[in-house]
C-alpha cells in the first residue's frame, strides 16, 4: 500500500541521548540509514518518555529482494537518566502485523491506528474484520512462517500481498495452514483481504504458484474482536462494521502465475 503525499521526517525522541552500545549504534544507522523514505503511518511516545512505537511504509522496499514486506515497525527504549536508547524493530507484511507486533511490546492498541495514512481503504467489512483478528491475533492462534509483497510493474493489477500463517485454533484443525490474501485495486483506492485455508504448507504454496481453482475461502470469522481492538482498527473508513452479511463466494483470480511464497525478509536487531 504505496502512500501518496510526502511524509515527514520520522520523530525519534532521541535528541540528547546516545546508542547504550556501539553495536546498537551501528544497527540503529543501518535500519534508518534510508529513512528518508519511510512513510509515517503510527506513532505513539509514553509519558515517561521511555518509549516511542512507530509504524512507517518503506518506499524504498520496492527496489529490494522482490518479496520484501513493505512496512516497519521500531520500537526504541530510552534510559532517561543514562540518556541512552535501544531500539528494535521488524519488518512486516501488512499493517496489523506490524500493529500487533508494537502492542506485543507494550503500545496501546489504540495508539497503533495509522493517523497518517493517504492509501487505499478496506473495501468491505470482511476485510476490516480479517485485519482485526491478524491485528489482535487473540490467544496467540496465528504463527507467520512466510509471506510475500508483490508490487506489479504495470498498471494491469494492483499489489498483492500473501501472508501464510498457522492457526492454531482448535476450529481450524482441519486445515490449520491460513493464507491471507491481500488484494489492491489497480486505481488504488481499495482493497480486500480474504482467508483461505489449507491443509498443509505445501498445498498454500502450490495454489499460489498455480492460480488455476477458485480460492478455498475461510468460513467467515467469528467475532472476537474486543471494543479495544475496535478502536485499533487501522485505515477503515467505516467504524464498528459488525459483520458480513452473505460471505463472498470463491472467485477464481486472473492474476497470472507467480513465485510461490518465500521466505520471509523480517529484521530484528
Amino acid at each position: 500500500m504505496t502512500a501518496t503525499y510526502e511524509p515527514q521526517a520520522p520523530d525519534y525522541r532521541i535528541g540528547g541521548f546516545v546508542a547504550a552500545t556501539e553495536r546498537i549504534e551501528e544497527d540503529f544507522f543501518s535500519v534508518t540509514l534510508s529513512d528518508d523514505m519511510f512513510v509515517p503511518l503510527a506513532e505513539h511516545h509514553s509519558d515517561d518518555g521511555r518509549d516511542t512505537y512507530l509504524v512507517f511504509h518503506d518506499r524504498a522496499a520496492i527496489w529490494d529482494v522482490p518479496g520484501t514486506a513493505e512496512y516497519v515497525a521500531l520500537h526504541l527504549t530510552r534510559d532517561v537518566e543514562q540518556r541512552t536508547f535501544d531500539f528494535e524493530y521488524e519488518r512486516a507484511p501488512t499493517v496489523p502485523l506490524a500493529q500487533n507486533w508494537l502492542i506485543r511490546r507494550g503500545c496501546p492498541p489504540e495508539a497503533t491506528a495509522p493517523t497518517r495514512n493517504h492509501g487505499p481503504r478496506p473495501a468491505d467489512a470482511l476485510t476490516s474484520r480479517l485485519e482485526d483478528l491478524l491485528r489482535t491475533n487473540p490467544d496467540g492462534r496465528y504463527e507467520v512462517i512466510d509471506h510475500h509483497t508483490e508490487t506489479p510493474g504495470s498498471f494491469d493489477f494492483g499489489a498483492e500481498v500473501r501472508t501464510l500463517v498457522h492457526d492454531s485454533h482448535p476450529d481450524s484443525a482441519h486445515a490449520p495452514y491460513r493464507l491471507f490474501l491481500e488484494e489492491t485495486a489497480k486505481d488504488c483506492r481499495s482493497y480486500t483481504v480474504r482467508e483461505e485455508a489449507f491443509a498443509n504448507a505445501e498445498a498454500a504454496d502450490d495454489w499460489a504458484m498455480d492460480r488455476s481453482t477458485p480460492l478455498p475461502l475461510a468460513t467467515a470469522p467469528k467475532s472476537t474482536v474486543g471494543h479495544r481492538a475496535q478502536a485499533a482498527r487501522t485505515r477503515s473508513s467505516r467504524a464498528g462494521t459488525a459483520g458480513l452479511a452473505v460471505p463472498p463466494a470463491p472467485v477464481a483470480t486472473s492474476r497470472p502465475a507467480s513465485p510461490s511464497v518465500p521466505r520471509s525478509h523480517r529484521g530484528s536487531r
